[in-house]
């Protein structure tokens, strides 16, 4: 039987109210780390963000968040991992729409 890996976890260090503390995601890269940092830092009640791959041979990043008057680190981070995704679903959502309904050159590559 294999372990499994949880996706996400809060590292050693953390604050006990969890107003500051660092998060190691699992399978994931800058693609991620960086987008995660910027919906983060638009939260006026972040403190501070930033986020880092330890070593191109770790697959993980590891994303640090302080916030302001011992606000939750966690549910800042569960509500910018949902905004993201719901800004992801709607840039998805328009380039399906514009793909199928705008005017553009086609063509069919041939073999």
């Amino acid at each position: 039987m294999t372990d499994i890996t949880p996706k996400i976890r809060i590292l050693k260090g953390a604050e006990p109210d969890l107003s500051a503390a660092t998060f190691q995601i699992h399978d994931e890269s800058h693609t991620i780390g960086n987008a995660l940092r910027w919906m983060l830092m638009k939260n006026p009640k972040v403190e501070f963000c930033g986020y880092s791959a330890p070593h191109p041979s770790e697959n993980v990043i590891n994303v640090r968040i302080q916030m302001y008057d011992k606000l939750s680190s966690l549910t800042a981070l569960i509500t910018a991992l949902n905004d993201l995704d719901s800004l992801c679903e709607t840039i998805d959502n328009s380039y399906t729409h514009s793909l199928q309904h705008d005017k553009f050159e086609r063509w069919e590559e041939r073999s």
